[in-house]
């Protein structure tokens, strides 16, 4: 970005401060690392700027939209900088700056002037009338693949760096930042401790095997073919010949010794001796090398890995956090989990972040509390937090958005039981389902919405699933068929929340690892919280950008994080 006009003002530096702290905001702790002032300051507040009249700003941001008017002697510009979907209409005439540098859309502007209140009747309160341009990055419109014109959802997945600069993306942005706050701000208020649980892992939570290996066999692999190709290994004849460099110098160490020879002819023949060994061991040790992955028994040999074992990406912090739970009592971890799963569905991707709670002496009732108080405290927080981004939404995607957030944040829960709800679905006779509907089945995404759309209208807790379908660690039930585990199911999207009561008995827990088909020995470390002092607690995990989706009203899951990852794309 050039530098343009000069310095700032000397009076430029004071600007931000003084109307932060008088006129701007009641928290102006972000004035202290910028001039400028935020477009949100200005254009958000109760009287849409008008109380600013006459006040003198530095604002920065990126043209919308642009136009010369008065035959080229001013211009209008629509900026936006990020802090909010509205925008700020700045005024500059053609003798403060060349305008035909400023009105392309996606041109970069730091500006200095004066707000000055618009004409009764126009759409913006108060707007700013440029007094200097103070740095500026220009675009050329002709090349910039961001028009003003409406782009589809599924063009801006081409252009990932610079899709945040549309209004859907920036507001899905705005939204993710609350929805994350908001989850600190709810588990810290009810005295969680926040831990950071491994995205390498050696342990499978589902137990699906869809999991990203971490190795760096192939890497050492290649380097080898190469440092081979360069430095062949030594062949027969050189080792057989370092081989006879050593019983040389030995027979001349026997010899001296025989001969009665000085202790430093001795010495110096033992070194000889020593440095020739030396040379064979590296000689040997060089033959040996292969080129290839490491192999033992005709399998891969992970011994010879940067972990001396299998490693992957994990699928979920679940089984790490609750070796917390169990010294912490409530802890949660929030962060990014991996599926390697070749779907190509607008509801999966392959990198997803995810918030699971752990509450150490809790079961299934106080897991389902947690999990509904949870979920509303988030609807409620993007309405007193967020509304103007979710009115965005409700205008260009989805118009019951809002209306979602207030009937979750307000609506008791529906709580049935598996059992119930199969029977429920299996009685509708007005809608036939893709998936047959029968007790045994994982319910998808087509019976949970219309339990929680059509048959109750609200939020829906389902609980005591078929073991079958479950993972190992929830604790299985008295009647020995159905475990203690539980999903939140909202509309627009189906399951939110899927959580269990953890098995915390030893024996039963070793029994369910073995008829899920898993190895024992990765888990030991797990069966030692059962072993040692353990602790009735249960936790759930709720899908971030299933989250991002429910409230937007968006339909692609691409499309609610910043950077996508899904078979065949790892842009950036």
């Amino acid at each position: 970005m050039a530098a343009a006009d000069g310095e700032f003002s000397s009076s430029s530096s004071e600007l931000v401060k003084q109307i932060s702290s008088t006129t701007l905001s009641d928290e102006p702790e972000w004035a202290q690392f910028s001039h400028r002032v935020l477009v949100k300051t200005i254009i958000s507040r109760p009287d849409g700027g008008v109380g600013l009249d006459g006040k003198k700003v530095i604002v920065g941001g990126w043209v919308k939209t642009g136009r010369e008017q008065g035959k080229g002697t001013f211009a209008f510009l629509e900026l936006n900088d990020g802090s909010c979907p509205g925008n700020l209409q700045v005024i500059i005439d053609a003798g403060v700056y060349s305008l035909s540098s400023l009105v392309a859309t996606g041109t970069c502007v730091y500006v200095e002037g004066e707000l000055k209140k618009t004409p009764e009747g126009t759409r913006q309160k108060v707007e700013l009338k440029v007094s200097k341009v103070l740095e500026v990055g220009i675009v050329d419109s002709a090349k910039y693949p961001v028009p003003k014109t409406k782009l589809t959802l599924e063009f801006l997945r081409d252009l990932v760096h610079l899709r945040p600069r549309t209004n859907t993306i920036s507001a899905v942005a705005r939204i993710r930042n609350a929805l994350s706050y908001a989850t600190h701000t709810f588990f810290q208020k009810h005295g969680f401790l926040y831990v950071h649980t491994p995205i390498v892992t050696t342990s499978d939570c589902e137990g699906a095997g869809e999991m990203f290996q971490v190795t760096t066999l192939f890497s050492d692999a290649e380097k080898m073919e190469k440092e081979l190709k360069e430095n062949p290994p030594p062949s027969a004849a050189d080792i057989e010949s370092a081989n006879l460099l050593v019983k040389e110098k030995g027979d001349a160490v026997a010899q001296k010794k025989s001969e009665k020879a000085s202790k430093d002819v001795i010495k110096a023949s033992v070194a000889e001796l020593t440095k020739a060994k030396e040379s064979l061991s590296k000689l040997e040790e060089r033959s040996k090398l292969k080129p290839g992955l490491p192999q033992k028994d005709g399998k891969i040999d992970y011994s010879q890995d940067f972990f001396a074992r299998q490693a992957f990406l994990t699928v979920s912090g679940q089984l790490q956090v609750e070796t917390y739970a169990c010294a912490l009592s409530s802890v949660y971890t929030f962060g990014p989990t991996f599926r390697a799963e070749h779907s190509h569905t607008s509801r999966h991707l392959a990198e997803f972040w995810m918030i699971e709670p752990e509450i150490a002496f809790a079961d299934l009732e106080d897991d389902m509390n947690c999990a509904e108080a949870y979920v509303k405290f988030l609807s409620q927080w993007l309405l007193d937090h967020c509304l103007d981004d979710m009115e965005l939404m409700v205008k260009n995607y989805d118009k019951t958005a809002i209306e979602r957030l207030k009937l979750v944040s307000s609506t008791p829960f529906e709580r049935i039981t598996y059992t119930d709800a199969v029977k429920l679905l299996e009685n509708v006779t007005e809608k036939k389902f893709e998936n047959k509907v029968e007790w045994g089945i994982d319910l998808a995404s087509e019976h949970e919405r219309y339990l929680t759309e059509v048959i109750f209208k609200k939020p829906v807790i389902v609980y005591n699933y078929p073991k079958g379908i479950k993972a190992f660690y929830m604790r299985l039930n008295d009647d020995m068929k159905t475990v203690a585990a539980m999903d939140v199911l909202v509309p627009k999207v189906g399951e939110l929340v899927g959580g269990s009561q953890r098995e915390e008995r030893i024996d039963v827990i070793e029994e369910r690892i073995r008829e899920s088909g898993l190895p024992l020995e990765p888990y030991e470390w797990y069966l030692d919280l059962r072993r040692y002092g353990t602790v009735k607690h249960s936790g759930f995990g709720l899908g971030f950008e299933r989250m991002v989706l429910f409230a937007t009203g968006l339909d692609n899951i691409r499309d609610v994080i910043p950077f996508p990852r899904y078979p065949g794309r790892a842009d950036l």
